[in-house]
């Protein structure tokens, strides 16, 4: 079986001119595709672009107005024609565990998937003996799935799809909602499979960190393709610079880069500017040249990552807004007590439900001033966390200081000086969203001699100026979020809890979400706690504590975790090879841990560089495997939680 897509076969899957509307609202207007046979094919794009109606059509669950549908080389115009291509492919709708059975258990469910799709006893005790291994669920097969984390309800979910050894598998969010351990699970039993049968598979997803996964990948917005092609090569169309600096004061850098750029964010204690159409170099002088008044400590200029790229394609074709008003609102909370600016403290916080400690003795400080993260897997114990700081759940031992007062005791002062984004929506469905921020405004207490201004703020930080007439229930899951925000905010409370704040939000509403959130924290001084499992979102911290199994395991900045991993286990290593899944292969055959595959590269961290360029080299060239390129590059924290994470569970397993 050759390395790369077969493109002299009929493609799996062919798309022209295809559309899609609900009632008078068009979904997906005039969408070509094609999939060959053998690739992982990415569809990139907010909620709401068109990416589910168009996996529907294609999974033969959903019928079209316009255009032409091939599968398989069979035309998809009918249910007839629909039925003749179900029995080859294997569909996992968007939403965690949809597509299971809650009371039936991890074995239950497959075999239940393995009875409708008619698979044989004998096939049956393989395939699943192997799914469950390479998922790591084969310990939970008695496990009920409703009590299973998101995590391993996507890779159960995605066992059942497999199940019957489909030829495509049509995947609508498979990672949402999963963390980056389940995450890296989900993307090698993929690998496998391209290599093993050469599977087919179209993947959507709303995170643009995810494309380097991707042989190639469709950006779709509003029901259209912006750009199609290898990762690559749509970063290429951009036509701009990214630079990364870091300069004091940030706030005062940052609002002279806005007044000339429009791609502009602070992320940490780094700012990323995208400049348009200068090379790095030029870029690089040019904003160097802009700052006045500001010390730059580092700067640095490259070529464009996919969300930039993707943002500059919006704002050039003028479908995405990515101006941010900060209007300044007087305050409504009391300050906080003068002392040492501690805003939240928790000291050996202890949560058992019966059996079971969800957390165990966490000990940590945020500062005023300060965005703070609580990474973890899902059921970490983040959430239960949170619940005790902000006095919804009583703690089994330990205490806490939220805004001056004792968790304990002083449920009320603490809610009147905190705002709280819950992980589960908690707005009402059923208003519109005028009303959701007036009726959360009047239970925060704003009085109502200025609730028309906060009111008309929150509207304005929130970007919600055109759909106020709206349910909320009606709105895609990225303004519902920002919406979730603005109600969280209106009485612009001293200290913030958000709980998994962006998940599901396209690019342009989380870096408008961020926006706000830095002000808040650099200007106002509000503290800020973000429980998170997204690399992305912890990247914008000032420190983070990372969480496994209701402990903290690791207590630092974000720059920090990332030099203790490459002082452990060292750099980044990116390998390009003519036939990538044969030598990943190779690559763990030979006990390179971690070895992944991203796309058509290869990761793998790596402390003596050296000599583990010198083996890989041997070790290809044995196999006759051309090694096209090896590069270093620093780990990212999405390598640092996986490092950590998998370590313990090794641990506990020895």
């Amino acid at each position: 079986m050759g390395e790369t897509p077969l493109v002299n076969e009929n493609p799996v899957i062919k798309i022209q001119g295809f559309c899609k509307s609900y009632k008078k609202q068009a979904a997906v207007k005039g969408v070509d595709l094609s999939v060959e046979r053998g690739e992982i094919y990415g569809l990139i794009g907010p909620d709401g672009s068109g990416k589910s109606s168009l996996m529907k059509a294609i999974a033969g669950v959903l019928s079209f107005e316009q255009g032409e549908l091939e599968v398989f080389g069979i035309k998809v115009d009918s249910e007839s024609s629909a039925e003749r291509i179900k029995g080859r492919l294997g569909f996992m709708p968007q939403g965690l565990g949809l597509n299971l059975y809650g009371d039936l258990s991890v074995e239950e469910n497959i075999d239940f998937f393995a009875q409708l799709r008619q698979v044989t006893p004998a096939q049956l005790a393989e395939r699943k003996q192997k799914l469950l291994k390479i998922t790591r669920l084969d310990k939970f097969r008695d496990r009920p799935m409703k009590n299973l984390s998101g995590g391993m309800k996507q890779k159960l979910g995605l066992v059942c799809t497999l199940i019957h050894g489909p030829e495509l598998v049509v995947l609508d969010e498979p990672t949402t909602g999963v963390d980056p351990v389940s995450r890296g699970d989900f993307w090698a039993i993929l690998a496998e499979l391209l290599r093993e049968q050469g599977v087919t598979a179209l993947v959507s997803t709303a995170y643009m960190d995810e494309a380097a996964r991707f042989h190639r990948l469709s950006l779709m917005y509003d029901g259209r393709i912006l750009a199609a092609g290898e990762p690559e090569f749509i970063c290429r169309q951009a036509q701009g610079s990214l630079v990364e600096l870091s300069a004091e004061p940030q706030i005062q850098a940052l609002d002279q880069l806005k007044n000339h750029y429009a791609q502009v964010e602070a992320i940490g204690s780094r700012l990323r500017v995208f400049v348009d159409d200068k090379s790095p170099n030029e870029a690089s002088k040019a904003v160097s040249d802009l700052l006045v008044g500001v010390e730059v400590k580092a700067i640095r200029a490259s070529e464009a990552e996919l969300e930039d790229a993707f943002i500059a394609l919006l704002r050039r074709r003028r479908l995405a807004d990515q101006k941010t008003n900060n209007h300044a609102v007087p305050r409504l909370d009391p300050p906080l007590p003068e002392g040492q600016g501690i805003a939240i403290e928790a000291r050996q916080l202890t949560r058992d439900f019966g059996q079971f400690r969800a957390v165990d003795r966490i000990d940590f400080t945020v500062r005023q001033g300060e965005i703070f993260g609580l990474l973890g897997a899902n059921g970490a114990g983040k959430t239960t966390a949170i619940k005790m700081l902000t006095g919804i759940v009583p703690p089994t031992a330990g205490e806490g200081q939220v805004a001056g007062a004792d968790m304990r005791y002083a449920g009320q002062t603490i809610k009147e000086r905190i705002g709280y984004m819950s992980q589960a929506f908690s707005l009402y469905l059923d208003l519109t969203v005028l009303e959701n921020i007036h009726l959360y405004a009047r239970i925060y207490g704003v009085s109502r001699s200025i609730i028309k201004q906060r009111i008309a703020w929150v509207i304005d930080i929130a970007g919600l100026a055109d759909v106020t007439g709206q349910l909320t229930g009606s709105l895609p899951m990225g303004i519902r979020q920002r919406l979730a925000l603005g109600c969280a905010l209106a009485h612009q409370p001293g200290v913030l809890f958000l709980d998994e704040p962006t998940s599901g939000v396209d690019p342009v509403g989380r870096r408008r979400f961020w926006d706000i959130l830095v002000r808040l924290a650099r200007v106002e001084q509000v503290a800020i706690l973000v429980t998170t499992h997204y690399m992305s979102e912890a990247e914008h911290c000032d420190h983070l504590a990372l969480m496994y199994a209701g402990r903290i395991i690791a207590d630092d900045s974000p720059t920090n975790m990332i030099r203790a991993l490459q002082q452990e286990a060292g750099q980044l290593l990116k390998i390009a090879t003519d036939r990538p899944l044969e030598a990943l292969a190779l690559l763990k055959q030979a006990d390179f841990k971690g070895a992944a595959l991203f796309g058509k590269h290869i990761h793998l961290l790596a402390l003596d560089i050296e000599t583990v360029k010198k083996q890989i080299d041997a070790l290809l060239d044995k196999q006759a495997i051309r090694l096209i390129d090896l590069t270093v590059h620093a780990p990212t924290l999405e390598d640092v939680f996986v490092y950590r994470v998998l370590a313990l569970e090794n641990q506990e397993l020895s």
